[in-house]
């Protein structure tokens, strides 16, 4: 029997958020390598090696579980994963365009409506969901979220504007092409999601072998490995195209202890985004009735977190007073829209508890 302890889990859901708005940053410190180099590392450490080490050291009988999973729900998890690779793709080279902090709230705005939404629409149930007590406070979260989204978007284009303007030319920072890539990354994030609770089954079986809190680390490597497929196949043809291949082999001027460095920040950068995942499904088993809302809550931890990585990066520093507040107001909005939604979902769980 799985205690339950809403605080507990909304502490682990915090670790979560921390772990994923920190996860690029170790990028930053690598040298000689192209980003995609990079990519590819962290993200055979984020969803191959991470997920294996994660689930064989917490799940007993973990690789007999998978070789006897269910197939559709291990292919459907594995497939929807897959899509997310793209996204995973997406939410890379967005940072680049327009920073960690916008980023972040732009795509984990998206995902925390979409990644609760679908479910309910695929899986069924969205029908009764919102006509219900509690139905009509989560729509309006979600409806406060896009809200939120749009201001921030705003503020983006703001801080284009100012750094345009200051720098006197063109900077890095593109809004235009950084909100088309935040805005798939959002949507395959919430895909993600999807995935996992597709691959609910698989856990289900993990917990009656034992599992207990780590019955999500059963289903993890379904939906990771997915993703590592595509990142694989088109940054190897990526590689080949752009001849960076041979970045993977130690060159006099990239040798040493450079190269290591180079391996131990990438694989460090995947290690965090997996614990991510890890802490979300600690923290999901202990919501106890809360645990519709755990994408929600997780998502918001994300969006804060990474807005206080961004100040420390001094993303801001250079806007214009007004460019700022205007994201403080969004930021409040997305926040404000997450704890609506929660609220609402907590009293449609609570409902169909005691139905029961």
């Amino acid at each position: 029997m799985i205690s339950t302890n809403p605080l507990i889990g909304t502490g682990l859901h915090a670790i979560g958020g921390i772990s994923a708005s920190t996860c690029y940053l170790p990028g930053t410190k690598t040298r000689g390598w192209s980003w995609g180099t990079f990519w590819l590392v962290q993200a055979l450490f984020a969803w191959v090696i991470m997920p294996l080490v994660i689930g064989w050291l917490t799940v007993p009988d973990f690789f007999r579980i998978l070789a006897e999973a269910p197939s559709k729900p291990f292919w459907t998890a594995f497939i929807l994963g897959a899509a997310y690779g793209f996204g995973g793709m997406s939410f890379g080279k967005a940072i680049n365009h327009i920073g960690y902090s916008l980023t972040y709230t732009l795509a984990i705005g998206i995902s925390a409506v979409l990644g609760t939404i679908l479910p309910l629409m695929i899986l069924g149930g969205i029908g009764t969901y919102f006509t219900k007590p509690g139905g009509g406070i989560v729509l309006s979260g979600m409806v406060l979220s896009v809200i939120g989204v749009i201001i921030c978007g705003w503020s983006g284009f703001k801080k284009e504007k100012d750094l345009n303007s200051l720098a006197g030319q063109k900077t890095k920072f593109n809004m235009s092409i950084g909100l088309f890539l935040t805005v798939i990354a959002g949507i395959l994030s919430g895909v993600f999601n999807l995935s996992l609770e597709f691959g609910q089954p698989v856990a289900d079986i993990a917990a009656q072998n034992g599992a207990g809190n780590y019955e999500g680390n059963a289903k993890m490597i379904i939906s990771t490995s997915g993703c590592f497929a595509v990142n694989f196949i088109w940054f190897i043809i990526a590689g080949i195209r752009n001849g960076t291949l041979n970045e993977f082999i130690p060159k006099k001027d990239l040798m040493g202890k450079q190269f290591f460095m180079n391996w131990v920040w990438s694989a460090f950068a995947g290690t965090l985004w997996c614990l991510q995942f890890f802490f979300y499904g600690l923290g999901h088993v202990k919501m106890g009735n809360f645990q519709f809302a755990s994408w929600v809550l997780h998502m918001s931890m994300l969006i804060f977190f990474s807005y206080i990585v961004g100040v420390l990066m001094k993303e801001w520093r250079d806007v214009k007073r007004e460019t700022y507040l205007v994201l403080i107001i969004g930021l409040i909005v997305l926040v404000a829209s997450f704890c609506i939604t929660s609220y609402g979902s907590y009293i449609g769980e609570q409902i169909i508890n005691n139905s029961h």
